[in-house]
């Protein structure tokens, strides 16, 4: 989930931090895989008696090669990308995933797998909604399905049943669940596999912290490199690679103050024919860079660290898993540019930075200037209005375009083709001609699949309520702001309006404060939730001195517990997910918490176009009751489902050759009076390890249920395990290590992009800049030229709207990208002409009718991404250059 759009707002403002590189472990470089391993085979069979100075030569080799020691993988992505249908090779496309993401890396010391485990209330309503949505747009399709089906029937057109595959419905997904249990019985066989048979996994420890250990992924994974950072003997030029796809692990990377970090994310290559993998790393320096220079106030000395901290935590204001975005705020509108401009035109006045990191770990809530941040969201409000009215207005603009094109389309079809249509999906459905042979199956699949595209058109259209003639725009007029209050949150009296106004702006304020402890520090409290479905306005905080702001630590949730608070009560969904003695508390009359799960509910739009982006109005989560309920039950689960609800501790693995493994926390059982915790502090990894009986009983359960897919593990058993701790009560180092290397700087002035504030200039996109001097230009026909079309300057356009094509790339030139609104279209070399889009403070270059040219001067290329085929001792693979 995330934060939606900010990852594609990061890279459109701060390109630099990205590298692309292609998979070479891709179906097209199988042959050269298995040359490289036939190499590598031999020279594993060759003596390896060098001189020492040979040695240093290749150690410097090596390094340069190999840049990453940790690799983090937040397997929740992962997992919902392999296991997609009911197949028996599922699992090995997942190892084989997994190998594909090692192999690219090449971590030398740590690989941590972090599965998602149960999380914070906060957080499970926000998938108490999206599970709620899914669950109603299912049934409903399903039900126009059915309809559809007697309809192509009654015409002679056979269609296949649906298959419906348990890995379909995400909720299998969550923890506590039967398929949850085998995802961490086949991690552990696949480490136990790597561990003692792959020569580049022999250095490798390997933590596991799977479905049962409380926590989101890149929560825990953060939780561990912060507690690492702490200790003693921590090396500070370590380096991290972390693969997931959510952007607010590009925050947490920035909340742990580390400089040495990448984050690895997947996209599919839309231009070539086979759908090769690609890959890019977000560098988390490059964007510090970034940061250091479009932050600064001119004429004053800053700190670099606590500028991040305060950017990180301005960006909480576009709303994330936890707390919904100020109204006046978002990020397709360019909003954390205002909030950039805000926090720099304001901080002289608000007297210094917001957040102190070095205090969060303060009961009270210190760490937060609240005086200053009453000053900024002073000044953040002097543009709500135009904001709000503007977006209004943009609606309203789009609404009438859209509503035009549909009346024309409609007069175009002509009158009405017959009676009255007794559903939607009969709306859809025009008559074909009815076949007298039996369809063959091919004929009957491609009639299934014309179903299912029918099922989708309808909802599509349903969806889009502006299409439909669904939305219902609010006109921004005197009165707004009560009018809001009253509208979505029932309050009818002004005294009833200020006192909503209130107690919103406390709950949000402990929301920041919430979200601060969670990003820089630990999880303050797992029952905490914002108990409101929409954030008070920009102008609605005020006299914040007022509120204190505490939190009292509690536990997680247990799995059942969770799966209970976000699941809808569809037989369907609790079927492959919760025990019957627990789903049955959904249905019972006499439950206490059987309101609690209601099967029609509100969904607002709340302001947007389609209406799967609205908020479901649903009961919120009480966890007393639902505590309360559940106690009542839990005798009636068996041994496994106990098992499946409690809560584990994360393990780590190693091959018996490493040294770690001779301390006395990796030996299989204890004594009574052994130690039952091991504190260990190296440069590689520290903690509390222990070879806890109990879990060891366990793993060897989780053992037994996979047996008959994979043999267990290989004789002999070269791998040991252990309990792993990290440190208690860690308090977060918010600067940078001493001794720490930082990489040379690659930014400067010229690479920040300077653009106007949304709400500034009228349309979607800003205007050009008037030019008052055309640069030179070359001009060349796009396709050979009749006199009639030289007269034009016409040529077949690009991607643009109209006439016109750009002429191809040079060596002095630099290509740009397409442009959205000016006829024809602008490519490698443009002219100045009418079109373009906005580039971030950059001259405009147009598309202009005649798809001409201007040349841009060459700007020298960061080495970001470049990529190479690996030649050290550790074998064939692809490194990463620096």
């Amino acid at each position: 989930m995330g934060i939606p759009s900010f990852f594609s707002w990061l890279v459109g403002k701060y390109p630099k931090i990205v590298g692309t590189i292609i998979d070479v472990y891709s179906a097209s470089s199988s042959e050269d895989e298995e040359e490289e391993k036939e190499e590598k085979e031999e020279e594993e069979g060759e003596e390896e008696e060098v001189e020492e100075e040979d040695d240093d030569e290749e150690d410097e080799d090596e390094e340069e090669e190999i840049i990453y020691d940790n690799l983090y993988l937040d397997m929740n992505e992962i997992i919902h990308k392999c296991f997609r249908l009911n197949n028996g090779l599922v699992y090995n496309w997942f190892f084989a995933y997994l190998d594909r993401l090692f192999r690219m890396v090449r971590p030398r010391r740590l690989l941590y797998l972090a599965v998602d485990g149960v999380a914070p209330m906060s957080k499970m309503t926000k998938l108490q909604q999206r599970y709620f949505k899914t669950a109603k747009y299912r049934a409903d399709s399903e039900a126009e399905a059915i309809l559809l089906t007697e309809i192509f029937r009654a015409q002679g057109k056979e269609v296949m049943p649906r298959d419906t595959y348990e890995l379909q419905n995400p909720v299998v997904k969550m923890p506590g669940t039967e398929f949850m249990e085998k995802i961490s019985a086949a991690l552990e066989y696949f480490i136990h596999e790597r561990l003692n048979t792959d020569p580049e996994w022999k250095d490798i420890k390997v933590i596991l912290s799977d479905a049962n250990v409380p926590g989101e992924g890149e929560h825990k994974i953060m939780s561990f490199i912060r507690a690492q950072r702490s200790m003693e003997n921590y090396d500070p030029n370590t380096r991290h690679c972390l693969h997931g796809h959510d952007a607010d692990l590009i925050m947490l990377a920035l909340a742990s103050h580390e400089v040495h970090i990448s984050i690895l994310r997947e996209f599919d290559n839309p231009n070539g024919r086979i759908p090769a993998r690609f890959y890019q790393f977000v560098d988390i320096w490059v964007l510090r860079e970034y940061l250091e220079l479009e932050m600064k106030t001119p004429g004053c000395k800053q700190d670099t660290e606590r500028l991040i901290d305060d950017f990180i935590f301005i960006c909480f204001l576009t709303g994330n898993d936890f707390i919904p975005r100020i109204p006046s705020l978002e990020i397709n509108e360019f909003a954390v540019d205002l909030l950039i401009e805000v926090y720099k035109t304001t901080f002289n006045k608000m007297g210094g930075y917001m957040v102190n990191t070095d205090k969060i770990k303060d009961k009270y809530g210190v760490y937060l200037e609240v005086t200053r941040l009453e000053k900024f969201f002073h000044e953040l409000s002097l543009c709500e209005e135009k904001i709000l009215l503007k977006r209004y207005e943009l609606q309203e603009k789009l609404l009438h375009k859209i509503q035009g094109e549909a009346a024309v389309n409609e007069w175009a079809k002509g009158e009405d083709r017959g009676e009255k249509k007794t559903s939607f999906a009969q709306h859809f459905f025009y008559p074909v001609e009815t076949s007298l042979e039996r369809d063959s199956d091919d004929v009957v699949r491609e009639n299934t699949r014309e179903l299912w595209r029918t099922v989708s058109d309808i909802f599509c259209n349903k969806d889009d309520l502006f299409k439909n003639g669904a939305c219902k725009q609010d006109k921004i007029r005197p009165g707004w702001k009560s009018r809001f209050y009253r509208e979505k949150l029932g309050a009818e009296t002004s005294k009833e309006v200020g006192r909503l106004q209130t107690e919103m702006v406390q709950k949000y304020l402990e929301g920041l404060c919430w979200m601060l402890q969670c990003y820089f520090s630990e999880v303050p409290s797992w029952t905490w939730c914002y108990p409101f479905y929409y954030a008070p306005f920009a102008s609605d905080f005020k006299c914040l001195s007022r509120f204190n702001i505490s939190f009292t630590m509690d536990k997680p949730l247990r799995p059942f517990d969770q799966l209970m608070a976000v699941l809808p009560p569809q037989k369907n969904v609790l079927s492959c997910a919760l025990p019957k003695c627990y789903s049955k508390l959904m249905g019972c009359e006499e439950s206490k918490i059987q309101m609690s799960y209601p099967t029609e509910f509100e969904i607002d739009p709340d302001g947007k176009r389609f209406l799967s982006q609205g908020i479901a109005k649903l009961p919120f989560i009480d966890k007393e009751l639902l505590l309360s309920a559940t106690k009542m039950v839990e005798k009636d689960l068996t041994e496994d489902e106990m098992a499946r609800n409690n809560a584990r501790q994360e393990r780590i693995f190693l091959r018996n050759s490493q040294s770690l493994a001779n301390t006395a926390a990796f030996v299989a059982t204890i004594s009574d009076n052994a130690q039952k915790k091991l504190w260990i502090d190296t440069s590689e990894i520290g903690g509390w390890f222990s070879p806890d009986e109990k879990e060891v009983q366990s793993s060897a359960l989780r053992k037994n249920k996979v047996q008959h897919a994979w043999s267990w593990i290989r004789d002999p058993d070269m791998t040991v395990s252990a309990m792993f701790f990290n440190p208690e009560a860690v308090k977060p180092i918010s600067r940078l290590l001493d001794n720490v290397i930082v990489p040379d700087k690659t930014i400067t002035e010229a690479d920040i992009r300077k653009r106007p504030l949304w709400h500034t200039y009228p349309g979607p996109r800003p205007r050009p800049p008037h030019v008052t001097h055309r640069p030179e230009t070359q001009w060349r026909a796009s396709t050979p030229a009749t006199p009639r079309e030289e007269h034009k300057l016409a040529g077949e356009g690009w991607l643009g709207r109209g006439r016109g094509s750009a002429a191809a790339a040079t060596a002095d030139t630099q290509q740009i990208g397409p442009s959205g609104y000016g006829r024809g279209s602008q490519g490698v070399q443009m002219a100045q002409s009418r079109g373009g889009r906005f580039d971030g403070g950059d001259e405009w270059a147009g598309g202009g009718g005649g798809g001409g040219t201007v040349k841009r001067p060459e700007t020298e290329a960061r080495p970001v991404g470049l990529w190479a085929r690996g030649g050290g001792r550790r074998g064939s693979g692809p490194a990463r250059a620096r």
